[in-house]
């Protein structure tokens, strides 16, 4: 039997490269005389940039940005022809944040800005900025302060208010007049491709937003991610206000007859609550939001690799709620199906239904760990519990 393994990463447990190797060891153990090919995927989060490189080449550019918490990061340009792609996870990653100092409501966006800003430094004229796996909930505000640091002249600083690089927790002090500097901007990147490949489909605001849906995994208490939500909303209207007015932008303000109200139409946009609202911030500075991992499975050409084979495994560090709107697992799915092969997940947890899985494609889902004590031998060695319930999952599935 013909297996493709593609996979994204485990959480900050395992890369996608390494999660492959780990379910190849497993498989080939529970069925040796299976032909067994590794494919890693990505879907805008952490291996965003390392996935492209592998298929598309390119030259790759060190930069140094900030981190969430202020701190240096080092971080990567891909260049590949005029486009650039870079990933936000390298500057906002929840991984560059000890646990003990988690604090949405304080870390900050900025680096992607100073990534974004690096790519055009390198004459990029189409900029892929991959969303996802990110320790911020600020909506992008630190973005843009970086940006117009970057693209708007000497005195640009005294235009943006030092709210902005203080994370989501402050944002909702700000009015309309002072994100003035928004036009400016958005017309500085007007000959500029920008796109945001993000990692789910999820609104700015809402149940299933940046601060309701993400904010508590990043360390936010429940109260805290309320105020979260509060701060985003109040943030998000004064800045469709200030791109609205500031530049008789009417375009911007007005909504089509039977519209939601304005701001609606850039908060409810799905992929806007990516990285924790950044991908609200470049909607507003003129970006499309694509899907990172449809993005990804196109780079690789994923539906001819399915089609190749009998079986396709894939997996994440958790298989949930966020699974389904746009993550890899259910890219997997979706191209799998029109091919009549069969999508097996194989996750360090499966907190979603059977029903939920199916109705995306899945045909079976087998986690690592069910129990508290598995979840704690899963990460003490990630590589070893994934390969040795993969030659579990290999035995069931394998006809010889």
């Amino acid at each position: 039997m013909r297996v493709l393994l593609a996979p994204d990463c485990f959480g900050t447990s395992l890369t996608a490269a390494q999660a492959a190797d780990a379910l190849a060891a497993g498989w080939r153990t529970g069925a040796p005389h299976d032909e067994v090919t590794t494919c890693p995927l990505a879907d805008g989060g952490p291996g965003f940039v390392a996935t492209l490189r592998a298929s598309l080449g390119g030259g790759l550019d060190a930069v140094t940005v900030t981190g969430p918490l202020g701190d240096p990061a080092p971080a990567a340009v891909l260049r590949v022809g005029a486009t650039a792609y870079v990933e936000s996870a390298h500057a906002l990653g929840l991984g560059l944040v000890p646990p003990a100092r988690r604090d949405p409501t304080r870390t900050t966006s900025a680096g992607a800005g100073e990534l974004v800003a690096a790519a055009l430094d390198a004459g990029a004229r189409r900029v892929v900025v991959g969303l996802g796996g990110s320790a911020t909930n600020d909506a992008g505000a630190g973005l843009l302060a970086a940006l117009a640091d970057a693209l708007l002249g000497p005195g640009a600083a005294d235009r943006v208010p030092p709210a902005l690089r203080a994370g989501g927790g402050g944002l909702g002090q700000l009015r309309g007049q002072d994100l003035a500097f928004l036009p400016a901007l958005r017309d500085a990147l007007r000959g500029v491709d920008l796109v945001a490949a993000v990692d789910v489909d999820v609104p700015l605001l809402g149940l299933q937003g940046a601060s309701a849906g993400f904010a508590p995994q990043k360390g936010a208490t429940p109260e805290q991610a309320q105020d979260l939500e509060r701060a985003l909303g109040s943030f998000a209207h004064a800045a469709v206000a200030a791109l609205g007015t500031a530049a008789g932008r009417a375009d911007l303000l007005a909504p089509a007859p039977g519209r939601p109200a304005p701001a609606h139409r850039w908060t409810g946009l799905p992929g806007a609550g990516a990285a924790g609202g950044t991908g609200f911030a470049l909607a507003l500075l003129g970006g499309r939001l694509i899907p990172g991992a449809a993005l990804v499975a196109d780079a690789v050409d994923l539906s001819a690799r399915i089609a190749a084979h009998d079986v396709v495994v894939t997996g994440e560090g958790r298989t949930d709620w966020q699974s389904l709107h746009g993550k890899v697992v259910a890219e997997v799915a979706a191209r799998a199906l029109p091919a009549a092969v069969p999508t097996v997940v194989v996750s360090g947890e499966v907190l979603v239904g059977r029903r939920e899985l199916s109705e995306a494609g899945v045909t079976a889902a087998y986690a690592v760990s069910d129990r508290p004590a598995q979840v704690a031998a899963a990460l003490a060695d990630p590589a070893g519990t994934l390969a040795a319930r993969t030659a579990r999952v290999a035995r069931t599935w394998s006809p010889a």
